[in-house]
């Protein structure tokens, strides 16, 4: 069970999370729906380097799991059993993961087992094309000017 101050005078100053300014719409969870949240969690953990937040059994047949691309201020949810995040497995598409070095981030995953296509040059803009276990598809992305 995740442990949350419930009034909000118990939640401390600094509690390390930035403000939300008003007016401002910050993402900061992807569910990527998945069959089998062990292998995901592996996959996304292990082979992409993502870093473990949260892995939850909120109630009998809830899990949640969060996890962080490497300085990312956007998560992922794998989760099973919350009919509102009910997608079907391998459905997602075309999220990019901003790199300064494509073709050195892509010889790492290489290293760590991930399927990667070769880098395409898409009018001054890089792309490496890979999918996780379920089919749910991502890519690296580079822009030179970033």
């Amino acid at each position: 069970m995740t442990d949350t101050p419930t009034p909000t005078n118990e939640i401390p100053k600094d509690s390390g999370n930035p403000p939300v300014p008003p007016g401002m719409l910050l993402l900061e969870l992807v569910p990527v729906p998945v069959t089998d949240i062990e292998r995901a969690k592996a996959f996304y953990q292990d082979q992409l380097g993502f870093r473990l937040d949260v892995d939850v059994n909120p109630k009998p047949g809830i899990r949640i799991v969060q996890l962080t691309p490497p300085g990312s201020a956007c998560s992922i949810t794998l989760a099973e059993g919350l009919p509102t995040l009910d997608m079907p497995p391998g459905t997602l598409r075309g999220l990019h993961l901003v790199v300064a070095d494509i073709e050195a981030s892509r010889a790492e995953l290489l290293e760590r087992g991930v399927e990667i296509s070769e880098v395409e040059d898409l009018g001054g803009v890089f792309y490496a094309y890979f999918a996780d276990p379920d089919g749910n598809t991502w890519c690296l992305q580079h822009m030179p000017w970033r």
